[in-house]
């Protein structure tokens, strides 16, 4: 059986009996998690785009490839899409390698001061590059003309040449050696070619910034100390084609992932993502979107500038969107908003995210969704007692329920973390109402859980339960049992808090040493005397009843609520 209680320090036991949750650790406890998540992301969101050959190979007299034209099939998904075969790819394969084996004449005459040779071979590598190979873009990095490339893109007596020369840039942007273009010279030609009046080239180098931007904190890091960003948001015009509207909504989303620099104006970002959100087109509405969750979690103050952009209305009703690749960024910039303090948590209960929860919790969704719908209830019910009570009246109690018993861990866990928030703030109405639903056995299952700062929430939240049925034994006998109590003794859930006596954890012990000895005082005396059969002889051990001991009944009208 267990040993007994060992002696903590005052500080200890100072810190293990705090009246409720501690919200501002509740709300803020995973931001170690977040950080991780936000490198998950960068995995799942951030793509880099190749553009690939659209239309037969553009000679020196061919007129620069429209927008539309240049538009590469990826270039709106998040998700990595399948490279297109490019008109190029149906030459034989030897003709590519011959050609490869001759890029000491192409290098000669890039370098060369003739500019219909510089075209002409600048055309050659960038059909070189439709292959996707790493081996041809290491090929073409070793033959250094990456810098010669970026020097073309200040020839603006020729438009064509700086066209070839970003679609060079960008197709090895969109490798594994973008930190070279990113060095190379080219950033602030790109830059500088956001302001050109052809509108193919600005596109191009909107692709080309949105690749570099892609890679790492570095290459970002290169781009805002060029001051790429007020140029990109001059993109942004209401004559702005659809294929170039993705393109640089997608580059904007890129630029906004992780910490921005303390000189970026976060407002006028919103400005135009608050636009873009009631966009018709899913690729824009995504890239949107995922531009407002990275924003809430990378700069101060975010959440409210997100908030005074007015995005939450359109947000909350997003939630009900048909397509997966928006409902996830969209659930995922509520969880970060959500994550923000009582009043701005008020701004999004106020818009009616509850109810949409309600549906997204009690209909079949994809793991990741139902997952971020908890976090985000978790969330709220950390808020006052009429937050909670806003939980409960859109009755999210019981799916949350079906969920902690039903689904998988990782869901099962953040279900258990919003309970637990409920059962640690309610008032002893709503806790009569969570008990009722069936809360109390499996709140005692997640006892066993292997995430120390969930158990002890959840010991936080047993303990406000019990304080409750505490209360509600006003003017009834004191030898009647804590009606609470008794439940969780029915539950096993004396078993558990007993077992946290030998966990690594001094906060979680003492709290349910504390609960145990308020609330099973009979039951720890019984296996301390000497004379109760079964009892252990060392002082240093604590029993507990037998099954077959008697169990005082729960009052009628808690156990009808429970049923």
């Amino acid at each position: 059986m267990p040993r007994a209680p060992r002696r903590p320090s005052d500080e200890a036991r100072r810190g293990a009996y705090k009246p409720r949750v501690d919200f501002s650790r509740s709300r803020r406890r995973r931001e170690d998690g977040l950080l991780s998540l936000r490198r998950l992301d960068r995995d799942a969101g951030l793509f880099k785009r190749r553009r690939d050959e659209t239309s037969p190979a553009v000679h020196a007299s061919d007129p620069a490839p429209t927008p539309a034209e240049a538009e590469s099939p990826a270039a709106g998904a998040r998700p990595p899409p399948t490279p297109s075969s490019p008109a190029d790819a149906a030459a034989p394969r030897d003709a590519a390698e011959s050609e490869l084996e001759g890029l000491s004449e192409l290098v000669d005459k890039v370098c060369s001061d003739d500019t219909t040779s510089q075209l002409e071979a600048t055309v050659q590598f960038r059909k070189l590059l439709s292959d996707e190979k790493n081996s041809t873009v290491i090929k073409i990095i070793r033959a250094d003309v990456l810098p010669r490339f970026a020097e073309s893109l200040s020839r603006t007596g020729f438009p064509q040449l700086q066209m070839e020369a970003a679609w060079v840039l960008t197709n090895i942007a969109a490798s594994d050696y973008t930190l070279l273009v990113a060095e190379c010279g080219a950033v602030p030609r790109l830059v500088e070619l956001l302001g050109s009046p052809n509108a193919n080239i600005r596109h191009q180098a909107i692709w080309c910034l949105g690749n570099i931007a892609a890679d790492l904190p570095s290459c970002r890091d290169i781009l805002f100390d060029h001051g790429v960003v007020t140029p990109l948001l001059s993109q942004f015009r209401e004559d702005m084609k659809i294929p170039v509207l993705r393109t640089a909504m997608w580059a904007l989303s890129n630029l906004c992932f992780g910490k921005l620099p303390a000189e970026v104006q976060v407002k006028p970002i919103l400005e135009i993502v608050s636009q873009l959100i009631h966009s018709a087109d899913e690729k824009i509405l995504a890239d949107a979107c995922w531009t407002v969750y990275y924003l809430c979690g990378g700069v101060d103050d975010a959440i409210q500038d997100a908030l005074d952009a007015g995005v939450c209305p359109q947000l909350v009703n997003l939630l009900m969107h048909a397509s997966s690749s928006v409902l996830l960024p969209v659930i995922m910039a509520l969880a970060r908003i959500s994550a923000g303090d009582d009043a701005q948590v008020q701004v999004l209960i106020e818009n009616g995210i509850l109810n949409c929860l309600a549906q997204l919790l009690g209909r079949s969704y994809p793991k990741n969704i139902k997952k971020q719908a908890c976090l985000i209830v978790s969330n709220i019910a950390t808020g006052s007692k009429d937050q909670i009570q806003a939980v409960i009246d859109a009755s999210i109690i019981s799916p949350l329920i079906v969920l902690l018993k039903t689904s998988e861990t990782d869901i099962k866990k953040e279900a258990a973390w919003a309970l637990s928030n409920a059962a640690s703030g309610a008032s002893s109405e709503q806790i009569q109402y969570l008990v009722s639903r069936g809360c109390l056995e499996p709140l005692c299952n997640v006892l066993t859980y292997q995430d120390p700062d969930l158990v002890y929430t959840c010991l936080q939240g047993l303990e406000n339960i019990l304080q409750a049925g505490e209360a509600g034994k006003k003017g009834e006998e004191e030898s009647e049992m804590n009606p609470y109590a008794q439940f969780i003794l029915e539950s096993g859930g004396l078993d558990k808090l007993e077992d946290l006596q030998d966990v690594n954890s001094e906060s979680i012990y003492d709290l349910a040493m504390k609960l145990l000895q308020s609330y099973w005082e009979e039951e720890v005396s019984e296996s301390d005397d000497p004379n109760v059969p079964g009892s252990n002889d060392s002082s240093d051990t604590v029993e507990t009843t037998s099954e077959d001991a008697a169990q005082p009944p729960a009052p009628a009208s808690v156990a009808d609520e429970a049923e």
